[in-house]
């Protein structure tokens, strides 16, 4: 993939290396015309968050070994689809975002503002305080 830019107009940062993130499953939130999700958001998973998805059908939580997913738990970092982050901020269950991680192409479907309001790196740094 060629060097993606993040909401902040850099260098689009690693997002989650353990388990691997991504939907090209490369730690990074890359994002292309086969990936119909746009799984542009690093975020931060919560227990609020990961129950929310379950119940919206689609269980992150839960092993799939068919597919080498080790299931999620709380504090993992993952690419979500920005729909899906879209939806759980209008649901007040949004989870906590890497902005210096999440791919620029989040910006067709969600803000900016609504972005930096749940940022824990609002400088930029991929470090933040999580």
């Amino acid at each position: 993939m060629s060097q993606q830019k993040n909401v902040l107009g850099g260098d689009l940062e690693p997002c989650g290396r353990s388990p691997l993130a991504g939907f090209y499953r490369n730690g990074c939130c890359d994002t292309g015309p086969d990936d119909i999700g746009v799984h542009a958001v690093c975020a931060v998973m919560t227990t609020r968050f990961l129950e929310f998805s379950k119940i919206r059908g689609n269980d992150l939580s839960t092993p799939n070994p068919g597919w080498g997913f080790p299931g999620l738990k709380p504090g993992d970092r993952w690419c979500l689809c920005a729909a899906r982050w879209q939806e759980a901020l209008e649901a007040d269950e949004a989870p906590p975002v890497i902005l210096a991680a999440t791919n620029e192409h989040a910006l067709a479907v969600v803000s900016y503002l609504d972005l930096l309001e749940h940022a824990i790196d609002p400088a930029g740094t991929a470090g933040g305080k999580a």
